[in-house]
């Protein structure tokens, strides 16, 4: 039996984007969040969630994305504190598509060449067909590895 993955599939500026879903503990609806003075650009804020504060991050600024305005009809994927060093942490995105579960032929990883640079933080890119009949009609979502991109924003 060919091995599976499961992702949560996002979109943020208009591409598709995804994430191991272990990393995931709850998606919740876009709350008001209240900035932090001196904060690091990609730290939009704090929100509480259920007596917790929770700090969010901006996803557009840690992968050096045009910067958007945060609008009530995002959402935050709340990671698992796991992921985060121990942390409550939540990511804002424009939309969560859904749960995927990707084939492993379906996974095309990134060699050293010219995506070396970011291939740190992608760990694959991942080929979905819309349509059975349609042949040509592939999807591509960048699988993004939380964890490092998380990693690397602790180093700075």
């Amino acid at each position: 039996m060919a091995s599976t993955v499961e992702v949560v599939e996002f979109v943020l500026g208009g591409e598709r984007y995804a994430l191991d879903i272990q990393l995931a503990r709850e998606i919740v609806e876009m709350i008001q969040i209240t900035p932090i003075p001196r904060a690091p650009s990609y730290i939009s804020g704090v929100i509480n969630l259920r007596g917790e504060i929770t700090n969010i991050m901006n996803l557009n600024t840690l992968l050096d994305l045009p910067h958007q305005e945060i609008r009530d009809n995002q959402k935050i994927i709340v990671l698992v504190p796991e992921a985060v060093s121990g942390s409550n942490v939540g990511i804002i995105v424009d939309d969560v598509i859904g749960v995927l579960q990707v084939a492993e032929a379906e996974i095309e990883h990134l060699g050293d060449g010219l995506a070396s640079e970011v291939s740190g933080f992608v760990k694959g890119i991942i080929k979905v067909k819309r349509d059975e009949s349609d042949k040509e009609n592939t999807c591509l979502i960048i699988w993004i590895d939380m964890q490092k991109v998380v990693e690397d924003v602790a180093k700075k």
